[in-house]
């Protein structure tokens, strides 16, 4: 990939839609991840306001350590950069102190877990609402169109998505092209909704190159009868998640009402 290249081309995109909509800019939720530390970069390489909010909930200190660490060198390198640390723990225990509890303990977690990441959502665009933002989404091709690893309405709540036509190891590549942190880079990746060491691979069940070569596969009309061994699990593993999250990835469907109905 020539990382130059789509990083113009990128920003440039950036720029013109933000003009176009006739904002000051872009919001940037960040996590200490790579996704949102790309994502960021290149919002502040349009040189248009760009705020960066950290938003905790029981958040691991090596998460937040790094997204301080980021914000730091994006003030350091760029003049456009605002930030705001908002900690939502006692926000989430309140919300989730309102409402029953559930006997199953795995779509309890699940339930709150996804509740983190629609509480941020909320954040985000309260920030963008009086400021004048764009809330910018952080997701890659991999996570929105092929195993929908994010939350709806959650990190899936954005007005833009720069990054998501391409792939995590590219994203890898952008990363170190911007100069972002390297213990960003070297980070294992995370959404950190479970409170607890847990990577993305450990969610997952395969690593994100294991799931681009199944994603691949799977476009190009590969069935599991194709495959043996470790590369008939992947392949299983993302065809299930994919199956099972495509109501995130299409239109919201629409009861269409024909007019001698209402007659």
């Amino acid at each position: 990939m020539n990382t130059e290249k789509v990083t113009n081309h990128i920003v440039a995109w950036l720029k013109d839609y933000a003009l176009k909509a006739n904002v000051n800019g872009f919001v940037v939720g960040i996590s200490g991840g790579i996704d949102s530390a790309v994502t960021s970069t290149l919002c502040a390489m349009t040189g248009l306001e760009v705020l960066c909010v950290e938003m905790p909930i029981h958040q691991g200190e090596s998460q937040v350590s790094r997204g301080k660490e980021h914000i730091n060198q994006l003030k350091d390198r760029f003049n456009n950069i605002k930030s705001e640390e908002t900690e939502l723990t006692a926000v989430f225990e309140t919300f989730k102190n309102t409402l029953p509890s559930a006997d199953n303990i795995a779509k309890l977690n699940l339930s709150l877990a996804n509740t983190r990441a629609r509480i941020r959502m909320t954040t985000l665009y309260y920030f963008a609402g009086i400021h004048g933002l764009l809330v910018a989404g952080t997701g890659n091709k991999v996570e929105d169109f092929g195993v929908g690893f994010y939350t709806k309405y959650g990190d899936g709540g954005v007005d833009l998505s720069p990054i998501a036509d391409l792939l995590k190891s590219e994203v890898f590549q952008l990363a170190k092209h911007l100069k972002v942190p390297a213990s960003i880079q070297n980070a294992q990746p995370t959404d950190g909704l479970f409170g607890d060491s847990r990577t993305d691979e450990d969610q997952l069940g395969a690593s994100y190159n294991e799931l681009e070569w199944a994603m691949k596969q799977y476009d190009s009309g590969k069935q599991n009868s194709d495959f043996t061994g470790r590369e008939l699990e992947v392949f299983t593993i993302y065809s299930k998640l994919h199956k099972a999250n495509l109501h995130k990835m299409i239109p919201i469907p629409i009861c269409e009402i024909n007019e001698d109905l209402k007659i």
